[in-house]
């Protein structure tokens, strides 16, 4: 062993033993590792960035918005609408969940195919009474199980690609990983239908911040546009839109809903005292009639988009009509005792024009409904109100009018969407690299300039989709783990590894390939196993006189197989506070699964990518 693999080594040792010890974040490892190589000498000064302007960065991070796009777009409740009503046990909902996942990874990034589908489980747990931990850890596994079917299904994938790259001048193409995957995928989805008997019973997930801060049901105001899907649609037509969670608890008449025109009264009556009778639920919408809707934040939104409904509030700002939406905040603050808006109605103080915050939607505790509209409602000490507004001037103009704001969330209340656009533009950018148009990081950087030009999702919006840390892991650790391959490093090892299965059948010795990248990935972390034992594994196929394809495959699919442990997998740490699962939990399944995968995937990729050299 020279002093430069020597270095190498300790380097990348070093690096691991902080990573196992968890003091320290992953990506502020990976920068000191990087500093720590050019300072030794085992990192070329004049390549220790090269790893930012690698494009598998730029493809995990842009697979990550898009991911986003697709997520907030609704499109994938609007196909699973029909279905979830039918699944009231278990027994139907694992597996129909599972399967769902397991598609939406395959063409997306995996953890962005979880978070779309998290929402649908969490809703269907709480109008079944299913425990959500029967549910969530068997759709995390079937995320990363479906990633594998792609090229950008996982971040394993895209850098296992770069890597055969390097080596055989040829990267994996889109639908390279494909034929083994689906096999897997099979086998996994026979498994997670049935083995989420595994996971123990009565687990509680974490009650989140956002729910610290639920205060209740909102009552919001949206107008039935001329010619929207609404006209004609019955009151029960519009509440089974939001599958029961909404209620419509007023309709009014255009002139009542006027900006600064109260209903018409008898004298010394108070201007919010002609409330809307309650709807029957045969009552058909017409156009130009404002609703009065009372649910959850969440549940307005979803059913303001499906209806075609508009929020009767939802105006830029009057003191700069070219306002973006992406200089605009939803804020959720309390009205506090010596606020000017208590006793007052918004239009009385001129709330848009004065001060250029518009009224979306209120909560009020003690009182069942809110029939009047919110334009003449005397407001309340306690009101609980959603506010829009420029978000630069939201302190100030909240400080003026002494409105409490509370925890920080993301509101996407008056925000409009479009529910297939993402899904359209994924499908292009995937068909382009499919048919070799374009290299897959002018697709995708393509497809993320499209979603901001359609003003599918703001430059905000892509900003806090993508996963800085994971990103700058990525960058740091490329460079880093080149270090051993070009000092020789990894000769050596794939010398010690072929010592270890010399005279073994080949395709034992492609099942401890797997398994060592199988039992390093809980600690280390997918993308640095794959960049470590990637180059080790093609090393080792050539010692022993073989094809390195299968070994890259065999180290992506043990990468990519990370059940054991929460941390090792951000889909496994998404599910862990949601599901209330603990450490010792993921093995129940992860176990079973994982021996599963290595007894399907070494025959499969051996078939697929066979052993013996071109």
């Amino acid at each position: 062993m020279t002093l430069d693999q020597g270095l190498a080594f300790a380097l990348m040792a070093a690096t691991i033993g902080f990573f196992l010890w968890g003091r320290f974040a992953y990506d502020a490892v990976a920068l000191g590792a990087l500093l720590a190589g050019v300072l030794i000498g085992v990192v070329p000064a004049n390549k220790a960035f090269e790893g930012f302007s690698d494009d598998v960065v730029l493809i995990v991070a842009a697979a990550l918005v898009i991911s986003s796009a697709v997520a907030k777009s609704g499109a994938v409740e609007t196909i699973m609408r029909p279905v979830t009503p039918r699944l009231r046990t278990a027994s139907m909902q694992v597996p129909v969940l599972v399967a769902v996942t397991m598609l939406l990874s395959m063409i997306t990034k995996n953890v962005g195919a979880l978070a779309i589908m998290m929402p649908v489980a969490l809703q269907l747990a709480r109008r079944t009474g299913t425990p959500v931990a029967a549910m969530l850890m068997p759709m995390a596994a079937a995320a990363m199980v479906g990633g594998v079917v792609t090229l950008v299904g996982t971040a394993p994938n895209i850098i296992m690609s770069r890597v055969r790259q390097e080596l055989t001048g040829t990267a994996f193409g889109m639908f390279d990983y494909t034929p083994v995957g689906l096999g897997v995928c099979a086998v996994a989805l026979l498994f997670l239908s049935v083995g989420w008997r595994l996971l123990p019973g009565g687990r509680r997930g974490t009650a989140s911040m956002g729910a610290a801060f639920n205060i209740g049901s909102y009552t919001l105001e949206a107008r039935v546009p001329e010619g929207g899907e609404a006209v004609g649609m019955t009151v029960a037509g519009l509440e089974a839109l939001a599958e029961g969670e909404v209620r419509v608890s007023g309709i009014l008449a255009p002139e009542m809903a006027q900006e600064g025109k109260a209903p018409a009264r008898p004298h010394g009556a108070v201007a919010n005292s002609f409330p809307a009778d309650p709807p029957q639920q045969d009552r058909r919408l017409t156009a130009g009639e404002t609703v009065l809707l009372r649910g959850e934040p969440e549940e307005l939104e979803q059913l303001v988009a499906r209806a075609g409904l508009t929020l009767a509030e939802d105006k830029s700002p009057p003191d700069d009509p070219e306002t973006e939406e992406d200089d605009q905040r939803v804020m959720e603050g309390v009205i506090t005792g010596d606020s000017p808006l208590v006793g007052r109605t918004p239009a009385a103080v001129t709330l848009r024009t004065r001060h250029g915050m518009s009224l979306l939607a209120v909560s009020r505790r003690g009182e069942q409904q809110i029939r009047s509209s919110l334009s003449h409602l005397r407001l309340r000490a306690g009101d609980v109100v959603l506010l829009r507004g420029l978000a630069a001037a939201m302190p100030d103009r909240l400080g003026e009018l002494r409105v409490l704001p509370l925890a920080e969330r993301e509101m996407a209340l008056g925000k409009g969407r479009r529910s297939w656009i993402p899904l359209g533009v994924l499908a292009v950018a995937m068909a382009l690299v499919a048919i070799g148009a374009v290299p897959i990081a002018v697709a995708f950087f393509g497809a993320v300039v499209a979603l901001l030009v359609l003003r599918v999702m703001t430059t905000r919006e892509a900003y806090e989709a993508v996963d800085w840390p994971v990103v700058v892991l990525l960058a740091a650790l490329i460079p880093v783990s080149g270090a051993i391959q070009h000092t020789g490093g990894t000769d050596l090892l794939a010398g010690w590894l072929t010592g270890v299965v010399q005279g073994l059948p080949g395709m034992a010795a492609l099942a401890v390939t797997m398994v060592l990248a199988m039992a390093v990935t809980p600690f280390l972390n997918n993308a640095a196993t794959v960049l470590v034992m990637g180059p080790i594994a093609a090393t080792l196929a050539g010692k022993l006189g073989l094809n390195p394809d299968p070994f890259l495959m065999a180290v992506a699919l043990g990468a990519a197989s990370d059940f054991l442990t929460p941390i090792g997998h951000q889909c496994n740490t998404l599910v862990m506070g949601p599901g209330g699962y603990r450490f010792g939990d993921y093995a129940r399944l992860g176990l079973p699964l994982s021996i599963l995968m290595l007894g399907a995937g070494v025959p499969l990729i051996a078939y697929f990518w066979p052993l013996a050299p071109h």
